[in-house]
Order: C-alpha cells, then structure tokens, then sequence
C-alpha cells in the first residue's frame, strides 16, 4: 500500500497599493490585506490531511500587473528547486492581473513543473478541475481580473492629474529646500535650513561663480548634498545613481537646483508617464504637456532673482585660472565691431598686477583690430555711462511712479481694448447680416444667387475680425506681460538708481552688453532702456493730455 502523498505547500499573499486606492469598501479592503488571506488559507491547510506548509511568501505593495515580485521569484525558486509542489493563493488576482502570464502559469508553467494550484475564493484546484474549468472559467476570470487592473490605472491617472492640475504636489519627495506641510501632505513649505542654501546658491551665480565652483564651496563648508541630506533626514530615497560612497555637490545638481521653477512657487509634476498599466517603465513628455501652477507654494527665490539667472546660464561665467570666480564682465563684455567676446588678459611685472581686454578674434590672429582696454578704464567708463543714464531722468521718483502703475495699467491697453470692443461690434453685425440673410431669402427679398454671394461676402469679412480679434488678444497680452515684469524689476531698480561703485551683481541686473570700440569708446546696452523710455513718454502723454484740456476749459 502506498503512503498518502502529503503536499509541500507555498503560501502566497499579494497586496498592493491599487487595491488600496481601490477599496473605498473598508470590508473589502480588510478581506484583501495580507493577514486576511494568511488566516484564511492558514485556516484551509489546518483542515487538510496531506498538506504542510514549507513557506509564506508575501508581497506586500507590489502590483498585479507584472510579475517581477521579489517574493514570488522566490517561490518560483523554490519550486524549480523542487521544494515546493503546490501554490495557494485567496484568489486568481492575487497570484496577478495580467491575463497572459497568469494563465501561461496557470495552464502551462505549473503543470509542467507538476504544481498543484489551488485559489481558494474562486474554488479553483488544478486537482480536481475539469477542462471546462480549466479551458473557460480560469480565463475569463483572468480577463476581468485584467481588465480590472486596466480601470484602477485609469483612476489613478485620472486622480493623480486633476490633483496635480489643483496644485496639489502628488510625488514621494520634494525638491530640495521644501518638505511636505504637516497639516497637508499635498502642500510644499519651506525647510528653511536647505532653503537657505537654494538662496545661498542663486546669490553665488549672481555674483559671478561657475556652477562647479559653487559645487565646490557646498563641499568645502561642508553642506550635504540633495541625496545625502535627504538621508539624514531619514528619507526612503532610493536613486540608481546610489554606489554607497557619500554624494558630493556637482555642477549638474548646482544647475538643476537654478533652473527649478519650484523656487519661484510653481509646481510641476507630470513630467514622465508610465508606458502603460503593466509596463513600470517611463517616457520623459515632452515640456509643453507638463502640468505648471503658478503659485501653489511659498516661493524661495525671486522671480527676479530666477530670471536674472536664467540669462547669466545662457552666457560663458567661467572662472580664470585660480580664480573661485568669474570676473565682473565676464559674458557681458565684446568687441563693438566683430562683436566677439573680449579676453581678459593679466600681467605682472615688478609686483604690480594689470589687467586689460582684447578682441578674441585678434587675439586668434583673425581680421579685427585689438581694441585694447584696461580693466580700470572700462570700469570707469562704464559706472559713469550708467550714472549718466540714471541722471538723464532727473525726476526719479516721477519715472518709478509711472513704471509701478505699469504694472496694472499701461495707457496701450487702453487704446487696444477700445480698439477691440470696435472688432467686437463689428462682428457682431455681420453675423447679425449673415444671420438676416436666409429670412430675406425666404421672403423673396432676394434671389438665390445673391444669397450666396452676400452669405461668402459676410463670412469671409467675419473670418477676418475673428483673425483680428485674435491678433489683438495676443498684442493684449504682450503688453500685460511687459507691465508685470516691469513690476518685477522695479525693486532692483529702485536699488540701483544710486550707484556709488560698480559690482557684479549691480552690471548683470542693469546691463546686456558692454561694446568696446577701437577708439576706446564704450556702448552700453542696457536692459532696463526701453522701459524707462516708455515710463517716460507716458508720464509725457499725460502732461500734453492737461495742457489740452486746460486750453479747451
């Protein structure tokens, strides 16, 4: 008589964090967690005669949909190996939802390795099943499950962009320098010691550094890196960029931190999407499909600040040889005939150190003149240029008065809205006409040719105010644009209107360029021109605008 053959069972429980986002039923959610299946199948083992559990095998916050589960390759281990001869789940989703593989392991992977396969809720054992069981039921209950997955995903995604479009941050980790709001976790607020270094690090590129040699300073005053304080804050941060050597600071991360929009207060997510709900791998969207809201947290820089270092990554910054930083003109400075940058050059001679700027194309032997300056001359040249342009507008404050109502309220807005509201009225005559036309048709007013010839006449004027409209709307916001950055910019302004000595961060705020000529003349392009001219031909149209009206009073 043959001994009674005993099973060497695998227990496998699997929960994940769709189920979770799933159960808005707490019941199911409680059946569906994985004390809830090991009680259940523990429970179902105790009544068997031939089986014995030879391990637990449990995944706890792994999906469905794919089959790379830490715990479930190894109890496929296990079975290969021979230790294991039956699988027993609570029910089909829980062995996964993905209807092919399920059911390859279910009908082909299983058997072959001679595994019972037992789903306890679906009453489903391999056993004992018969082939319409097998053939029919299994499948199409692997489909729903499939198909179930497929739902939950496009919740999820759903649930995730209308979050994201409220401005509500949806991610695992903020951006260095915020942590989550502990009265709402959806909510960024400043972590003022690394927010302090976000400012430290926008000031040292005003102030001339290259993005490696802020790097380096970090290192030097001994600031942790992004990575290494988001570990000693105790974060799970995990990167496989990880080598278990502590992260240093590098001009990558300098540079991710300064062009960062969430330090002005804007918030974007959505930058990567899945492939699809069973694929874990991501594509980068392009950034127009990219969710931004303006505002949705306390800004940590300027949106001066931001914009200004903007324009100074887009210009050579680099450091001399020895030096931590660049010097003041660097980016700024060119030759005002070939217009290519100057080189700085220092000499030494008897301890005495002098610097000067020569053309790059004649310091390459090329065909322009030197245009040779001295250091102390162009510096000199131009703090009186820009002392000039400031005294030019002997009525500060008049002029500022006139840039801070800019910024609600320019008098061309004025002008093209009243100019809109024309477009508008005239549009709606022609539809009006257009409108009128079948009515007279049907009157016998007019015959069927002339309503086709009035009809094309009226639709082609009201498709060319439509087109007009839209041109108005853009000029509209052109200029709103100009009114708002001119506020931005007033406070620096403000700041600088008294310019005692010459500084980086005085040239970059006030300067595009700097044009040197052979014959030692210095153009200087300043940033701020035409929005000064601008105030001033306003403040200059309202003067006219009371003379006028005191001659007709």
């Amino acid at each position: 008589m043959e001994a009674e053959k005993v099973y060497s069972v695998a227990v496998y429980l699997r929960l994940s964090h769709d189920d979770i986002f799933a159960g808005g039923n707490s019941k199911k959610m409680e059946s569906n967690s994985i004390i809830s299946q090991r009680d259940l199948i523990r429970s179902f083992i105790r009544k068997q005669d031939d089986m014995e559990i030879y391990d637990i095998y449990a995944d706890d916050g792994y999906s469905g949909v794919n089959f790379e589960r830490p715990q479930f390759k190894r109890m496929m281990q296990d079975i290969e190996a021979g230790y294991v001869d039956c699988v027993i789940v609570k029910d089909l989703s829980r062995l996964g939802r993905d209807y092919i593989e399920a059911g390859r392991l279910i009908q082909k992977t299983f058997p072959a390795l001679s595994v019972r396969f037992i789903a306890l809720t679906d009453h489903f054992d391999s056993l004992t099943a018969d082939d319409n069981e097998k053939s029919m039921i299994v499948p199409v209950k692997n489909f729903i499950n499939d198909s179930y997955a497929r739902d939950i995903s496009e919740k999820v995604r759903s649930h995730q962009k209308i979050k994201r479009e409220r401005g509500e941050f949806i991610g695992a980790f903020p951006v260095f320098g915020y942590k989550k709001s502990n009265d709402n976790r959806n909510l960024l607020v400043p972590d003022e010691f690394a927010a302090d270094i976000v400012r430290k690090i926008f000031r040292c590129k005003i102030e001339g550094y290259s993005n490696l040699a802020i790097a380096n300073l970090l290192d030097k005053l001994g600031i942790l890196s992004p990575m290494e304080y988001k570990k000693m804050r105790g974060d799970k941060f995990q990167t496989g960029f990880e080598t278990g050597i502590k992260t240093n600071w590098s001009a990558v991360a300098v540079k991710r931190i300064l062009t960062n929009e969430s330090y002005i207060g804007t918030l974007v997510q959505g930058k990567e999407e899945k492939v699809n709900y069973k694929v874990k791998k991501s594509f980068m969207k392009p950034e127009e499909e990219w969710t931004k809201v303006e505002g949705a947290h306390q800004a940590i820089v300027s949106k001066e600040d931001f914009m200004l270092v903007q324009e100074l990554l887009k210009i050579d910054t680099r450091a001399g040889k020895g030096e931590k930083k660049a010097h003041i003109y660097a980016g700024l400075l060119f030759c005002g005939d070939c217009m290519e940058p100057m080189i700085r050059r220092v000499n030494r001679y008897k301890g005495k150190k002098t610097v000067s700027y020569i053309c790059a194309t004649k310091n390459a032997g090329g065909d322009c003149t030197r245009h040779t300056i001295s250091e102390e001359n162009l510096t000199h040249l131009v703090l009186t240029g820009l002392r000039q342009q400031v005294a030019l507008f002997s009525d500060r404050s008049r002029v500022l008065r006139a840039i801070e109502q800019m910024e609600v309220a320019f008098d061309e807005v004025a002008a093209f809205e009243k100019e809109m509201q024309g477009l508008y009225r005239e549009q709606d005559k022609y539809l009006a006409l257009r409108a009128g036309l079948y009515e007279d048709l049907k009157g016998q007013l007019i015959t069927e040719e002339d309503y086709n010839n009035f009809k094309e006449i009226y639709e082609k004027r009201f498709r060319e105010l439509q087109q007009a409209i839209s041109s108005q709307e853009e000029t509209l916001k052109k200029l709103f644009g100009s009114g708002v950055r001119a506020g931005a910019d007033l406070e620096r302004m403000k700041r600088t209107m008294q310019i005692t000595e010459l500084d980086r961060t005085t040239l970059v705020s006030l300067v595009k360029r700097v044009l040197v000529y052979e014959d030692k003349r210095v153009y200087l392009e300043l940033k701020h021109k035409e929005l000064f001219s601008r105030a001033e031909e306003s403040r200059q149209r309202g003067q006219d605008e009371s003379i006028q009206c005191m001659e007709k009073g």
